[in-house]
């Protein structure tokens, strides 16, 4: 069963998309790898590092290099979109270097892309790769010409000759119409190799675009970790949800149940007849009492009811709540994840705490907004200043909060003040 499979499969290799798909691909890559070879190796990379090593080049040089790495991110775009078109195979971009504000930064930054230089290693090994790919497509023009020999020289094309796929194979002529089918006998058997031949030529190239084109290991690793870590945060945030659900609609209301029935209780028992009865129930309804503020503050440290309206509202409630005038300005077109959420809201509520119980402000600014996949609250006020992040103190517990997050929280509080406290949290953990 295995012989007559495999011979099928080799006799009708032409004929499938499959490898009309990889014939065209060869074609269609073989011109950008030449011109990505011409314009990124030769000129902006050769040129620009030649230029970077005299005095006066120095800064063209820079720019040809910097030029030759963007348009190597482009080329590096089209060849995996041709991938991903012609033959299936789907590679991820490479994350591009964060913005930086600034010439030199944004330069530097822009030299530092290991996904540009990555791809500038892309196009020094396809063009020989794309080579080998256009002259398998030979093959397949080849064969389809000597296949056509005998309606050549019926069209009237005298002693056609016999093209060979072979460098330097020769062109004998064919001067009858026996030998013209012999050509297509040949043509034939080209064509039964050709696919084989673009199908090596794509696997090589199939390797070079998931090793060169696509996320780095370390790159693919970090991406796991924080898809990962995204997954584990959000769920942690639901099941404190949930839990905070649970003691609202569970146990607080039984123990607020309780607490109104001791009460009840209470008035119906008389001083002069039961006194030591009295008090004990007024004990338990006071435990009841006490354990229900705690279950309460314990509910809302799990997950603020404010949040449920999103995190301007929340702030607005917050700010409403302070024993000194707060202003929020919102600016927060694009809603966090609610993990996001709760950990800004909580930020907030520590910042305008410190705000309140040590600063000496009479007024103070609370700032949110989004934007660029991150989320920025910025808290200020006009107190004495002085504050610093202490080990073991709030504010380091903040920073170790926004760390696990990717986050960042800057401080700004010289002596006189004002204080600004500066957060930011990516959008999504």
């Amino acid at each position: 069963m295995r012989e007559p499979r495999a011979v099928r499969t080799v006799l009708t290799a032409s004929l499938k998309r499959r490898a009309w798909a990889e014939a065209v691909y060869c074609l269609l890559s073989f011109v950008p790898a030449l011109v990505g070879f011409v314009l990124i190796a030769v000129v902006a990379v050769a040129l620009g590092s030649v230029l970077t090593l005299t005095v006066l080049g120095a800064v063209p040089g820079i720019l040809f290099l910097v030029a030759g790495l963007a348009l190597a991110r482009g080329l590096g775009t089209l060849q995996r979109w041709l991938a991903q078109r012609l033959i299936g195979e789907r590679v991820e971009e490479p994350p591009r270097p964060e913005a930086r504000r600034g010439l030199v930064a944004g330069v530097e930054a822009r030299l530092r892309d290991t996904g540009a230089w990555r791809a500038v290693a892309y196009v020094l090994a396809k063009l020989p790769l794309a080579t080998l790919g256009l002259y398998a497509v030979l093959w397949w023009v080849i064969g389809a010409l000597n296949v056509i020999a005998p309606l050549r020289w019926m069209a009237g094309e005298r002693n056609p000759r016999l093209l060979s796929p072979f460098p330097g194979g020769g062109q004998p002529p064919l001067h009858s119409l026996g030998a013209t089918f012999a050509a297509t006998a040949l043509g034939c058997a080209v064509l039964l190799i050709a696919p084989w031949l673009t199908r090596g030529a794509v696997a090589g190239d199939r390797r070079l675009v998931r090793a060169l084109l696509g996320p780095g290991a370390l790159a693919k690793r970090v991406r796991d970790l924080e898809e990962t870590r995204a997954l584990a945060v959000d769920d942690a945030a639901e099941r404190l949800r949930r839990l905070e659900r649970d003691l609202h609609d569970g146990a607080q209301v039984r123990l607020a149940a309780l607490a109104m029935s001791l009460d009840m209780v209470r008035e119906q028992l008389d001083d002069r007849d039961r006194p030591e009865l009295r008090h004990l129930v007024e004990t338990a309804r006071d435990n009841a009492t006490e354990t229900l503020t705690e279950l309460r503050d314990l509910s809302r440290g799990l997950h603020p009811p404010a949040l449920d309206g999103g995190l301007a509202d929340a702030l607005t409630t917050l700010a409403a709540r302070a024993a000194l005038p707060v202003e929020v300005s919102v600016d927060a077109p694009n809603r966090p994840t609610p993990a996001i959420e709760s950990l800004a809201y909580y930020c907030a509520a520590e910042l305008l705490a410190n705000v309140i119980k040590h600063s000496g402000a009479r007024g103070c600014g609370i700032e949110l907004s989004t934007g660029d996949g991150t989320l920025r609250l910025r808290v200020r006020d006009d107190g004495r200043g002085g504050a610093h992040i202490a080990e073991g103190g709030g504010l380091a517990g903040l920073v170790q909060r926004a760390r696990t997050v990717d986050g960042e929280l800057t401080l700004h509080s010289p002596d006189g003040g004002p204080t600004t406290v500066k957060v930011r949290l990516p959008l999504h953990a």
